[in-house]
């Protein structure tokens, strides 16, 4: 297996486990406004992950240690203060 292979099906495996499915009816609207990506305790991977996946490290939260999607979420959301995860510039095109 090549490597885009491994990063294609750790994707694929991944957004199986979601906390908050954007696609379920039951989306609160308010969750938009609260994903991964703009929260202070989200830090990104790196590599071919670092667009769509990091690690929450709030001790508060029950997905602490868990590799979240940047369009996942919790009720531990803490917006980071420029909208983005201090640790997280999203790529330049």
């Amino acid at each position: 297996m090549n490597n885009g292979e491994h990063v294609d099906k750790c994707h694929n495996r991944w957004m199986e486990k979601l906390n908050r499915d954007m696609t379920n009816p039951n989306y609160l609207d308010e969750w938009y406004g609260q994903q991964c990506g703009g929260c202070q305790f989200y830090i990104p991977l790196t590599g071919k992950l670092i667009d769509d996946w990091g690690v929450c490290s709030n001790a508060q939260s029950h997905l602490d240690g868990r590799v979240m999607f940047e369009h996942d979420g919790c009720d531990f959301f803490s917006e980071a203060v420029d909208g983005w995860s201090p640790v997280y510039q999203p790529r330049k095109e």
